[in-house]
Order: C-alpha cells, then sequence, then structure tokens
C-alpha cells in the first residue's frame, strides 16, 4: 500500500488518550486525532501532543476521577 492509499483510510475523530505515568493511569478524553478505519491505529498532531504533555505535566485538577479495576493476565 502506498502513503496516499494509507492516508485515505485516515478520518477525524475524537478519541480517549491513555497513559500509565509512574504506576498512574491518566485519561485524556475527546483528543483530536486521526485514526486509521482499518487498523484503528491513532495519529496526533505534534500540536496536540505537545498540548497533552503540557496538560499531564502542570498535574491540573482534572475534570473527574474514576476508579479503576487492575487484573494481572496470568
Amino acid at each position: 500500500m502506498n502513503t496516499y492509499q494509507w492516508k485515505e483510510r485516515l478520518v477525524e475523530r475524537r478519541v480517549t488518550y491513555t497513559l500509565d505515568l509512574n504506576g498512574k493511569l491518566i485519561v485524556v478524553e475527546n483528543v483530536p486525532a486521526r485514526v486509521n478505519v482499518e487498523t484503528g491505529e491513532q495519529l496526533f498532531s505534534p500540536d496536540t501532543v505537545e498540548h497533552l504533555q503540557k496538560m499531564i505535566g502542570q498535574h491540573s485538577k482534572p475534570k473527574r476521577v474514576i476508579q479503576v479495576p487492575v487484573y494481572e493476565y496470568a
């Protein structure tokens, strides 16, 4: 598949971004991304990545806090 065909399969969406930061789960909702409709791969613009880094680095007050169950694959 050439680059043009791959780009054709990308659609603009809002996604939920998750990050494990030193054992602490961070969830950011409604993040703009380009999503490959076949694979689900999410691509973020450099501006979006910079904004995410600033948000997470500033430790600002979250919109809400959720409880997350943790399982170990055995």
